[in-house]
């Protein structure tokens, strides 16, 4: 057998348990849902949560002092220092969370309500062009911002290596200088489904820069942990971690420069999606997040080696990893391609005929535009080897 059949063979019967714990999974055997990048679905538990709290105790937080009021404002904060357990912060009484709508939300903070204030007149930044247009449209909006203030700032780009998507290293090192004052990273690619290697940007750009990760692909996804990380704000959504939509979080080291004070008057937060949220990152705990990224590894490794065989697909992102045995990374839980012939979309439409759920468009891409629209099949637990080799051969039969 090889590796990836050993090892999906190996965690067959820890995953079959935790796929029955999907209540829309379930009810709809006929269909495979390959979109969890776009948004994951929600287990049981953290269903159960939210029906407890919003029948037990909804209220408002830091609002009143009743029971409910009191129940509320501490099941928030416990919800931060969760965040910070699961993250591996190994100085939490330094840190602050922060709890956003989303990423997109979050990185915006950071540049608003952080780095705008920290930058002056011919500072740089580096921040990625190719990644998610969330992670490059708030740092853009900061050179606008302190433009009309009459400050000048120059915007770099963090630049990648041609073949596989992933930065580069050496050609970083030329782009930072004495005037470098931030970066911008993200953890896992959204379209190439590879660890971009955030480790390698920090050796680059030294002991002082501060780091800000778009962690939205890696947090629910694969094991994480700021302990390893040398970087200064991590920022996620609560959904692509089961949890409910309308939630997310910025983890804040607060080492390198100011603290980070969101601007403006906080109103009422999303108190039930707070709540999905600290049961989804209890749940994934329980389940094991190693385990949930050598399981969805080996079916993406399973897919690309499926479509390395069929000559009517592109897959995009490093080509090396696209043989079985490869010795380079394995793509997380995402696979991106696209057919020679067949637009995107309608293979989208086709697959879901199949019975396939997958995004076919040009996954909010900095820089991409509809001409470069593709497939994006994305894992999660509840994916099984079966509905691998059932879309392989539906791929193949389209050739």
């Amino acid at each position: 057998m090889t590796e990836t059949a050993d090892i999906l063979e190996e965690l067959g019967p820890w995953q079959r348990p935790l796929r029955a714990q999907f209540p829309i999974i379930v009810a709809n055997p006929e269909l495979a849902y390959l979109d969890s990048a776009a948004t994951a679905q929600k287990p049981r538990a953290v269903l159960e949560a939210v029906q407890h709290y919003l029948a037990t105790s909804n209220a408002n937080a830091g609002r009143g002092s009743y029971p409910w009021a009191n129940a509320t404002t501490a099941a928030v904060e416990r919800a931060g220092d969760r965040v910070k357990e699961f993250l591996g912060d190994p100085a939490p009484d330094r840190s602050s969370v922060h709890f956003t709508s989303g990423t997109s939300e979050g990185l915006r903070t950071v540049a608003r309500d952080w780095l705008a204030g920290l930058l002056t007149d011919g500072d740089e930044i580096v921040v990625p062009f190719a990644d998610h247009e969330a992670n490059l449209a708030p740092w853009l909006e900061v050179r606008e911002l302190l433009e009309r203030q009459g400050v000048k700032i120059r915007v770099r780009e963090l630049p990648y290596q041609d073949s596989s998507g992933d930065y580069d290293p050496a050609a970083l090192a030329a782009s930072v200088g004495p005037r470098t004052r931030f970066v911008a990273a993200t953890h896992v690619h959204h379209v190439y489904g590879v660890d971009m290697n955030v480790n390698r940007i920090r050796r680059v750009v030294g002991p002082e820069v501060p780091i800000c990760l778009d962690a939205a692909q890696g947090v629910g996804h694969v094991p994480f942990s700021v302990a390893g990380l040398d970087v200064d704000f991590v920022v996620f959504s609560g959904h692509k971690a089961l949890a409910l939509p309308g939630t997310g979080a910025v983890w804040a080291r607060g080492r390198r420069g100011p603290r980070l004070r969101p601007g403006g008057w906080a109103g009422t937060p999303n108190t039930v999606g707070i709540v999905s949220l600290a049961a989804a990152l209890d749940w994934l705990d329980a389940a094991g997040t190693d385990r949930i990224e050598a399981w969805t590894v080996a079916l993406a490794a399973r897919l690309t080696d499926g479509l390395s065989q069929l000559g009517a697909y592109e897959v995009l992102g490093c080509r090396s990893s696209l043989a079985a045995g490869s010795e380079v990374q394995r793509r997380r839980s995402i696979v991106t391609f696209r057919h020679r012939a067949i637009p995107s979309r309608d293979l989208g439409f086709i697959l879901y005929s199949h019975g396939f759920m997958v995004r076919s468009d040009g996954h909010c891409q900095a820089g991409a535009g509809d001409a470069d629209g593709s497939v994006r099949v994305s894992l999660h637990v509840h994916n099984t080897s079966e509905e691998i080799e059932k879309l392989v051969g539906t791929l193949r039969s389209l050739q």
